[in-house]
């Protein structure tokens, strides 16, 4: 076969660093960065916290304090003392379920003034003796100014308070206020939950307070950057347990309890948490830090808790070491660490035993999910953003440090590797589009509480990881880990900026002697500061290398400008095998070239169709000659480069052939993600069948290899990627009409229903569930109904939840959706998520959509407090448009709610617009095309 040699992109590496018999040779390119640069005669030098994104203006009623949506910066919150009592019962009179509470903010006076502003939402006062919904009193001795009216402002979410007087600069005061709140189902704030346990329902009041709901739960400065020590008293009823940031340190009274916590360290309100419930239950593991796990009292005793328990205290130590910093919180008087935050883990992610419902799929997931608590008490708790502006700071960071945490507590399982599939190729989906938005904005851009919640996107999370990602590949590690522990030393419970974290990248560099072909800000922000991401062109006769700003719609209209226009500074790092004129990367006879080692560079790689061809050649015969993430990148970089008319369509498909002879998990995974676009645009057409045909050619080879592997489906796979693999080849293999599957997912979920014993292994049960009862009819679906309502483990109920999607009777479809409404069939942080999985369903997606359509006004009101799941809910159900008449319902359905807004789905619903125009252009230019090149494959 022909010889080969990696490119792996590498920002700004340029040390050339060569042993004796070396075979790594660094070369850094600014790619076409340079030139673009010169084109451009703008200063490229952007403010801290700056964006390419067009001013917004944020209207506001008047020009008076209250009726803008920022604190003025007159007040400084020092200390709270909080007491607050939750109901788990609703209230006779109303039936209401609520909350009282009382609050005193002590804060000091940084600028005179004569007005206080405090957020508040949705809280109930009571007047006090003065006539007014708070008292002030001075913390120094001398008389405070009178109040002299107290009136609320729902539209800014502030309390109000007029004075008679000024407040003195530097002098300290206190403000206390009665309210009540109710404990709604809503998901933000301090909220109730419920769930159901042997036929009874259980209730929780709990918190969500980022990011502006902690407003919800009692007067505040409800700023990130308003730190302030907390002290939190909760009344709750005997038998119940109470928890909060801190440690408990008094329990009094019996029939009614009231728990005292130890005040917090200075944070912010976002970070603050507690919960009231008669169901938790706590196992302890004694280190250096005290871990205490909370859950079910069933789940406890069954050992469920005992997985998170065991990682958490290495992940931990782990992050000591990569931070070198200590766990951030001072010992209590019980010699024991108090918890930051209380780690809410819904029981979804804490109950993993291995030997239950959760499967290893659900063991990683609770690795992240303890990985992440850890993180964040360094990143984002101990130093925090100024402003939600650079939330993608603290997300992005958490998003790909996770990996590293799960690799430490899994170093077996390659983690590491699979943040290409779930955060780098899933933005690049989102990013990719016209309608994308940069990393980070202007803070005057970002003002409103629906401004702030359209961040906690996949842009935030995911492309802000790979970047990071990208930055510490070529920084080093080293260089990376010595910047942000500079970081978070300089900065320890203080707030920054984006940029700040540059600077101490920058000193790293200067301290290491490590070159660049500019400084790390003027690099990072052609990253940060402007949307979308470049194609990469390398031509190996030529030599040359281009980029170009990627978008999945060539012919979609950009009207977001940028200084950068769109060129991002690039380097490139060879990893030569054989002796190429890597420099002017030239390839000649058989040899190819290969780009981007591993996916550390966030872009997408273009090549002369001479050198596709190659790679291809190398696929068929020896696909084991390119590393393992390398053949899932070349699939998903060909399918994404042919939706953008960049290269065929037919070239894209080619990419699959070799797939009767793969057998690693990530190659499989990203075909199969890139193929299920094929599914969403020709599930109604003629299509269909002949995909159909071609794919189950290609996966019983892999079907049969994970039969013989496992004894006939007896054993289980020893390695992880193996286990997510054999799911990957039995759910192909059934979705495809492989009878041979289709019997043995049947044959198992008959035996459970007749046995009342289920033997179907964890790790399957999801793809078993769903293929049984799509095969099967209602007595199927009323089977695992009554699992889902009865199951005592939430993945179990999770999976089941799922699998209920499947059917293909409409009328349970419709029926399913329904319940998605009703808090005692579907909680209410599911619903969102079981209409996506109901509208996966090409029976269920008119369904969905309609339903969603009909119900978005009380969807929105009801489930949009606390949710950050209006994105994935609107992409979700529109995923499949891609005809004429489809885009007008879209485009009507964005003019019919204009005025209920979108929240967090704002920016979903124009991407969703885009998308479907570049779907229907991408059908009629490739529909005959695609049938053919399948009907060819399935003649050979």
């Amino acid at each position: 076969m022909g010889k080969g040699f990696y490119i792996s992109k590498s920002v700004g590496v340029v040390a050339i660093i060569l042993g004796a018999g070396a075979l790594a040779t660094i070369i850094a390119l600014s790619v076409v960065y340079s030139q673009e640069k010169a084109k451009n005669n703008d200063n490229v030098l952007p403010t801290d916290g700056g964006s390419t994104k067009p001013p917004v203006t944020t209207p506001a009623p008047s020009n008076n304090p209250w009726d803008k949506y920022r604190l003025p910066k007159s007040l400084v919150p020092e200390i709270y003392h909080v007491t607050l009592w939750p109901r788990l019962t609703p209230d006779e009179t109303n039936n209401l379920y609520i909350f009282t509470g009382n609050s005193t903010v002590e804060f000091k006076c940084a600028e005179v003034t004569d007005l206080i502003l405090i957020h508040s939402n949705k809280l109930n006062y009571t007047k006090l003796e003065n006539n007014h919904l708070a008292r002030l009193t001075s913390v120094n001795g001398d008389k405070a100014p009178s109040i002299t009216k107290s009136w609320l402002e729902p539209l800014t979410q502030y309390l109000v308070l007029q004075l008679d007087g000024k407040l003195s600069k530097d002098h300290q005061y206190q403000l206390f206020t009665e309210f009540t709140g109710e404990l709604a189902d809503d998901l933000g704030g301090f909220y109730r939950s419920e769930y159901w346990e042997n036929g009874e329902r259980k209730v929780v009041a709990t918190t969500q307070m980022q990011p502006t709901d902690a407003r919800k739960a009692f007067p505040c400065f409800d700023e990130p950057a308003m730190k302030a020590i907390f002290h939190i008293t909760l009344i709750h009823d005997a038998g119940t347990v109470a928890l909060s940031n801190g440690a408990e340190i008094r329990n009094t009274g019996h029939g009614l309890q009231t728990t005292v916590f130890e005040p917090t360290p200075k944070m912010s309100t976002y970070l603050l948490a507690f919960i009231v419930s008669n169901v938790f239950s706590s196992v302890y593991f004694m280190m250096w830090v005290q871990v205490r796990i909370f859950a079910r009292k069933p789940a406890i005793a069954a050992g469920q808790g005992d997985y998170a328990l065991n990682i958490t205290g290495p992940i931990l130590k782990f992050f000591e070491k990569y931070y070198s910093s200590k766990y951030p919180l001072p010992k209590s008087g019980k010699s024991t660490t108090r918890i930051w935050f209380k780690d809410k883990y819904r029981p979804t992610f804490a109950n993993c035993p291995e030997s239950s419902s959760g499967g290893i799929p659900s063991v990683f997931i609770s690795i992240i999910y303890v990985k992440l608590k850890c993180i964040w008490k360094w990143f984002g708790n101990l130093v925090t953003l100024r402003w939600w502006n650079d939330l993608w700071l603290n997300e992005g960071f958490a998003s790909y440090v996770e990996y590293l945490g799960a690799d430490e507590a899994e170093p077996d399982w390659n983690v590491k590797d699979l943040i290409v599939l779930s955060d780098v190729h899933r933005v690049f989906a989102v990013d990719a589009l016209a309608s994308s938005h940069p990393l980070s904005s202007k803070e005057e851009d970002i003002q409103k509480p629906a401004q702030i919640s359209e961040l906690f996107d996949a842009i935030s999370y995911s492309k802000g990881a790979s970047v990071l990602r990208m930055l510490s590949d070529f920084l080093t590690e080293e260089v990376f880990t010595l910047g942000l522990q500079t970081y978070l030393e300089r900065f320890a419970f203080k707030n920054t900026v984006y940029t700040d974290l540059w600077k101490h990248l920058q000193m790293a560099v200067t301290a290491n002697g490590t070159k660049l072909p500019d400084t790390v800000h003027n690099i990072m922000n052609t990253w940060v500061l402007q949307m979308g991401f470049p194609v990469v062109t390398i031509n190996t006769t030529t030599g040359v290398v281009s980029q170009e700003h990627f978008l999945l719609d060539p012919d979609s209209e950009v009207t977001t400008p940028s200084q950068f226009k769109y060129a991002h500074f690039l380097s490139l790092s060879f990893i030569p095998f054989f002796n190429n004129n890597l420099q002017k990367m030239k390839a000649s006879g058989e040899d190819w070239v290969l780009a981007n080692l591993n996916v550390v560079g966030y872009y997408r790689v273009n090549y002369d169709v001479n050198n596709w061809r190659k790679l291809l050649t190398a696929l068929s015969t020896n696909h084991e000659a390119i590393p393992v993430i390398n053949r899932a990148q070349l699939v998903d970089d060909a399918f994404n480069l042919a939706r953008a008319k960049i290269i065929p369509t037919v070239l894209a498909l080619d990419t699959t052939k070799y797939l009767s002879r793969e057998r690693e998990y990530m190659p499989w995974d990203s075909a199969i993600g890139n193929l299920d676009f094929f599914f969403l645009m020709f599930d109604r057409s003629e299509v269909y069948g002949p995909i159909q045909d071609y794919l189950r050619e290609q996966v019983t080879y892999l079907f049969r290899y994970y039969k013989n592997m496992t004894d006939s489906w007896t054993k289980v796979p020893n390695g992880h990627m193996d286990q997510y693999n054999q799911v990957n080849a039995i759910s192909l293999a059934c979705r495809t009409g492989l009878e041979e599957c289709q019997n043995l997912t049947m044959g198992w979920f008959t035996q459970w229903m007749h046995t009342e014993i289920n033997p179907i292994h964890p790790n399957l049960r999801s793809t078993v569930y769903c293929n049984a009862i799509a095969a099967g009819g209602a007595a199927e679906w009323e089977f695992a109904w009554s699992k889902f309502k009865n199951a005592t483990i939430a993945i179990e109920a999770d999976k089941l939840r799922y699998a209920l999607a499947c059917t293909k009777q409409p009328w349970l479809l419709n029926r399913y959706l329904e319940y998605t409404l009703m808090p005692e069939m579907i909680r209410k942080q599911d619903a969102t998520s079981t209409i996506v999985y109901i509208a996966n369903n090409v029976i269920g997606q008119s369904l969905a959509w309609d339903f969603v359509r009909a119900r978005w006004s009380y969807i929105f009101s009801e489930y949009g407090g606390g949710s950050f799941s209006f994105s994935n809910l609107i992409n979700g159900v529109t995923e499949r448009f891609s005809t004429e008449f489809e885009i007008q319902q879209l485009r009507q359905f964005k003019e019919d709610n204009a005025e209920v807004g979108f929240g967090s789905g704002t920016l979903a619903v124009d991407q969703s617009i885009e998308r479907t125009i570049a779907n229907m252009k991408w059908i009629a230019e490739n529909k005959d095309t695609v049938l053919k090149w399948f009907n060819d494959q399935n003649k050979a």
